[in-house]
């Protein structure tokens, strides 16, 4: 195990600025997930942790030690790649107990206990009775789960995932992510892992960061960022169905805009007067009736507004709609769920509510989260 460092690393290729300046702290043991788009350097970051590349700026630091010059198998890593790897040559067995065997003279090993540590790992990923096979004889859960601990044989420090499961289908990566998280907490490693699937860094992480443009976003626990995102690209990545984006202002109170007032949110300060800001709605804030039907408590609210569904997304035991909803301001899209026993269609006429009481508010300049009072917050939460 190992606490991880990176300290105001950059990475150019060519002219091209990958990652500009990062600071970042790993700690110990933690399972921490970096998301983002395609694009954005997460892979490259890893690759620079790794020691497959090295960094034009900055430098990196395992528990105290300046590894940034060392060589990959002086940093005591070990990467799991998108793609297996696997020596096709080989049996299960004999993958697993390969960088033993590598390394034996170093670790002093003999083969008995090489064979009794594949035995281990092969019982710790549920392998056993796959040993003796080949990786062409495997499918793509079982080549995963050997790929995984081919790595984990000989306890790394860090233990670095690219997309490992991005090659899966939905069932397995659900069933991979399950035993990546036993795996962690049973061993109690370091490991870093890539996604571009906010779904997957949520579900897995301790923590996580979220990357946009080589630039650091956040760093927080899921809910942290799910509930308390420091800017636009944060608010809008993170969540499924995304987040509804809002034109608004500030007046005598009120957060107004083209659809809806919002006046039973905490009053705002004067300062706010005027204000223009983006306002955040959760999907799951909003929820969608009949057109005639209204809810008593809110009949006649400034928090009721009819659309016209252009979408419809069922996802077993919820149901998303995306709405088209005219105001002075013109048309916006939005996205709610469906209250249960509504029925729809494309084309028809629904009642949306909103039923949230905590307002995400922006600033439509540079996509910072504002308060209550439409200041900026000066520092991201959960940033190190």
């Amino acid at each position: 195990m190992a606490e991880v460092k990176l300290e105001g690393v950059g990475k150019q290729f060519g002219s091209m600025d990958v990652l500009p300046d990062l600071t970042l702290t790993v700690r110990d043991g933690e399972l921490f997930t970096i998301v983002g788009p395609s694009g954005c350097g997460k892979s490259t970051l890893l690759h620079l942790i790794a020691g497959l590349e090295q960094p034009t700026a900055g430098r990196i630091v395992f528990d105290g030690q300046d590894v940034t010059g060392l060589a990959p198998r002086e940093r005591d890593v070990a990467l799991v790649f998108q793609n297996y790897a696997l020596y096709p040559h080989m049996t299960v067995a004999e993958n697993l107990a390969f960088p033993l065997r590598v390394a034996r003279r170093k670790l002093g090993l003999t083969r008995v206990e090489i064979d009794q540590e594949v035995h281990r790992t092969a019982n710790l990923l549920g392998i056993e009775a796959l040993l003796e096979r080949r990786p062409r004889e495997l499918s793509g859960g079982q080549r995963q789960r050997v790929a995984l601990g081919r790595a984990l044989i000989r306890k790394p420090r860090v233990f670095l995932l690219d997309e490992p499961l991005s090659n899966l289908d939905a069932q397995l990566r659900a069933g991979m992510r399950a035993e990546l998280r036993r795996l962690h907490d049973e061993l109690g490693i370091t490991m870093i892992y890539v996604t571009h699937d906010q779904t997957e860094a949520m579900t897995l992480a301790d923590r996580l960061a979220v990357l946009d443009r080589g630039r650091l976003q956040q760093v927080g626990t899921p809910q942290e960022l799910y509930e308390e995102p420091a800017n636009l690209f944060v608010a809008v990545f993170i969540g499924y169905p995304p987040m509804n984006v809002l034109d608004a202002r500030i007046e005598q109170a009120q957060i107004k805009t083209g659809l809806i007032r919002l006046p039973l949110w905490p009053s705002l300060s004067d300062r706010g007067e005027g204000k223009p800001v983006k306002l955040g709605i959760r999907p799951e804030q909003i929820r969608l009736t009949d057109v005639a039907a209204s809810m008593d408590h809110l009949r006649g609210s400034a928090r009721e507004m009819v659309g016209v569904v252009r979408l419809i997304e069922q996802t077993g035991s919820q149901i998303w709609v995306t709405v088209d909803v005219g105001g002075t301001e013109g048309m916006v899209t939005m996205v709610g769920l469906a209250e249960g026993g509504l029925t729809t269609k494309i084309g028809d006429r629904v009642r949306m509510t909103f039923l949230g009481e905590n307002p995400h508010l922006f600033d439509p300049a540079t996509g910072a989260r504002l308060d209550l009072h439409g200041q900026t917050r000066q520092r991201a939460e959960g940033m190190p």
